[in-house]
């Protein structure tokens, strides 16, 4: 089962989605591993948000750095037990072409990987498209891909969450065309 997890910042997205981890891998009798996409660098407060983040999680599940260095689909194929990728804001941004100032990721092969793997599957995205209008031409760039992205991922989830000011929402399937 692949659930997809939307929401804004600070919006209790990561927590919800590791809920739902921790709750497949007992009913299942498995791990999780935890896909991380988060490129911390140099900045302080990112790193502080990073920490706690890592200190919620259980000892016992495996995290896989993925990133600009690291094939995301294949990081899914190769990943055991329940999986959380957390999230795919971050994976975008590391694919901005600084000559086209537009993001670039292989959207086709991240779903075909979420597809044909088993297991569940808790994807955690940004929901960009309700917050204020991006100053710039790569922030509105961004938005677009990831509202993209989120959409094409919803497309091969069995079920899509928004999550608001820690409240779920069940959000329906897309209406057919």
């Amino acid at each position: 089962m692949i659930t997809l997890v939307l929401g804004g910042a600070r919006s209790g997205k990561s927590e919800l989605a590791e809920r739902l981890a921790a709750a497949s891998a007992r009913d299942n009798g498995c791990g999780v591993t935890y896909l991380a996409t988060m490129q911390v660098g140099d900045d302080a407060a990112l790193a502080e948000r990073v920490s706690r983040h890592r200190e919620r999680r259980p000892a016992d599940w495996a995290t896989v750095e993925t990133g600009a260095h690291r094939d995301l689909p294949d990081a899914l194929e190769s990943a055991s037990g329940t999986v959380l990728l957390d999230s795919l804001g971050p994976w975008l941004a590391l694919h901005l072409d600084s000559s086209s100032g537009s993001f670039s990721t292989d959207t086709a092969a991240l779903c075909a990987a979420l597809a044909r793997r088993a297991g569940d599957m808790i994807v955690v995205s940004d929901e960009v498209g309700l917050g204020v209008i991006p100053a710039t031409a790569a922030g509105g760039a961004f938005r677009d891909a990831l509202g993209s992205l989120n959409q094409a991922v919803a497309a091969v989830a069995d079920r899509v969450l928004l999550v608001v000011a820690g409240r779920v929402l069940t959000l329906d399937a897309a209406p057919e065309r």
